[in-house]
């Protein structure tokens, strides 16, 4: 078992998946910890529902990305975590983290990756009028969402397809598919 923290922004449907999918016994890892820069998210809420400790913190309140990644490693190392899971979360990994935790960051995006980096990738696929996107699940370096992937799954865009109708077969794919790579990684590390 891999003690984890899941990294955070928004209502936490991923971290949901992760939970469940641990608690199942599909997933050989124990949520840690949850971290969250934003406090009112409902990630947190679904964290509290879970009984997993979260951090949250407003970075506008420190002077910058490495004295909040610095407390943010601290509790890290508080609750023994050994794997950041991120799980939407909208901020770019900094130094102190990924000096720490070098190779042992992952993330998932919703794109095949390297195409729709960034933010509202969803947003930017049907704006490019492609066929196809996906779901990338990737290990994380210093560029954003530039690191090594770890596996990627297509999902197809029909005629007529809404932003809103393409998220929610994206999320559908990413909640299967996040715990079943994670699953996978630890079993090897």
């Amino acid at each position: 078992m891999k003690n984890i923290a899941v990294f955070a922004s928004g209502s936490g449907t991923n971290f949901q998946a992760i939970a469940d999918a641990a608690k199942k016994g599909n997933l050989h890892a124990n949520i840690k910890l949850v971290v969250c820069d934003k406090p009112d998210a409902f990630c947190v809420e679904r964290a509290e529902r879970e009984n997993i400790p979260c951090f949250t913190f407003s970075p506008k309140e420190f002077a910058g990305k490495e004295e909040y990644e610095k407390e943010i490693l601290q509790k890290l190392r508080e609750h023994h975590v050994e794997f950041i899971v991120l799980a939407g979360y909208m901020r770019l990994i900094g130094s102190v983290l990924l000096k720490e935790y070098e190779g042992r960051i992952v993330n998932i995006h919703p794109s095949l990756l390297p195409a729709f980096p960034g933010k509202d990738a969803i947003g930017q696929a049907i704006e490019a009028k492609v066929k196809e996107t996906g779901v990338t699940v990737h290990f994380v370096d210093e560029g954003m969402d530039t690191g090594p992937v770890i596996e990627q799954k297509k999902v197809n865009i029909f005629v007529g397809e809404t932003k809103e109708s393409l998220q929610e077969k994206i999320h559908k794919v990413e909640h299967e598919l996040y715990p079943a790579v994670l699953h996978k990684l630890f079993s090897n590390f």
